[in-house]
């Protein structure tokens, strides 16, 4: 099934780069799954921002970019607080207490808070169509979760509550902070927006994780695997091809592509974590895949 069939050739490069940044995405929860247990929730939460933060750094100043404005770092801040602070120190804390398959369940609502964020904040009018595929892909993606278990062997209990809500704000952030750093990609390039929203942060985020205390036992290899990659590739390259993509093919549809995330996810977790894979992934997958052809192919 080709999900880019009837697009310009342009939506098609715009497409191809929010692909790779789900990609990147997608590894975020299990490799999150990997590392808090050793090094804590505030040093994977947010000690990811100052490592990421660094290689910005490197960055601009090899692009020798230019300094962005009062305006431009004010709508920066939010970014920052969605998607460099928000969603994870707020996802890390429950991934301390759940599953990274059973937070996927969460985490899939993102694509549609995306998408009805530009319709709220940009004016955005998307055709019938488009809701259908998104709230389809959207319910697929659930269920598939729910039946599978979801990392869980029986229904929640109240002290499992804590987590989601934890989860569900943390979705609210990423969706806001994907939302306002499309827009402002527009002015200022995916990468730019990125970098200069993780070196806003570092104040911030310096003086809680260098209070911390460090680990008192050796730390694996695998918890410092997934370390490096959700501080180099979810914290930061993930995100500069995701904003590309995002502000050239339009917020509600690009962001669209990310149904496949939870997904994704799903597998990496099986793989890398050894938690369940459900035989039904593959068909839930060919069933998003023709509900994102409907959320792509509709204009916005």
């Amino acid at each position: 099934m080709k999900i880019l069939d009837n697009v310009t050739r342009s939506d098609q490069g715009a497409f191809f780069f929010t692909g790779l940044g789900v990609l990147g995405f997608s590894g975020t929860l299990p490799a999150t799954r990997l590392a808090v247990p050793h090094l804590g929730v505030v040093q994977v939460g947010l000690g990811r921002a100052l490592v990421a933060a660094l290689c910005a750094a490197v960055v601009l100043g090899c692009a020798r970019s230019a300094w962005p404005s009062l305006k431009q770092c004010k709508r920066l801040l939010l970014v920052s607080l969605g998607v460099v602070v928000g969603f994870p120190w707020l996802s890390g804390w429950a991934l301390g207490r759940m599953s990274a398959s059973r937070a996927s369940l969460v985490v899939a609502l993102a694509p549609l808070l995306t998408a009805v964020l530009s319709v709220l904040r940009d004016g955005a009018r998307p055709p019938r169509r488009f809701w259908l595929g998104s709230i389809v892909g959207t319910v697929c993606v659930m269920i598939y979760l729910a039946l599978s278990g979801a990392g869980q062997s029986s229904a929640p209990s109240s002290s499992d509550i804590l987590p989601e809500l934890a989860l569900v704000l943390a979705t609210l952030c990423a969706a806001v902070g994907y939302h306002e750093g499309a827009r402002l990609t527009v002015e200022m390039g995916g990468f730019r927006v990125i970098s200069w929203a993780l070196l806003l942060s570092v104040p911030l985020v310096l003086p809680i994780v260098l209070v911390q205390e460090p680990p008192d036992h050796v730390v694996p290899v695998s918890a410092w695997i997934g370390f490096g990659y959700v501080s180099l590739v979810s914290m930061y390259g993930a995100f500069c091809f995701w904003y590309s993509g995002l502000a050239r093919a339009g917020v509600a549809r690009a962001s669209q592509l990310q149904l496949m995330q939870p997904l994704l996810s799903v597998a990496w977790a099986g793989l890398f974590v050894g938690e369940a894979i459900s035989p039904w992934l593959l068909v839930t997958g060919l069933c998003v895949l023709g509900s994102m052809k409907l959320a792509v192919w509709a204009r916005t």
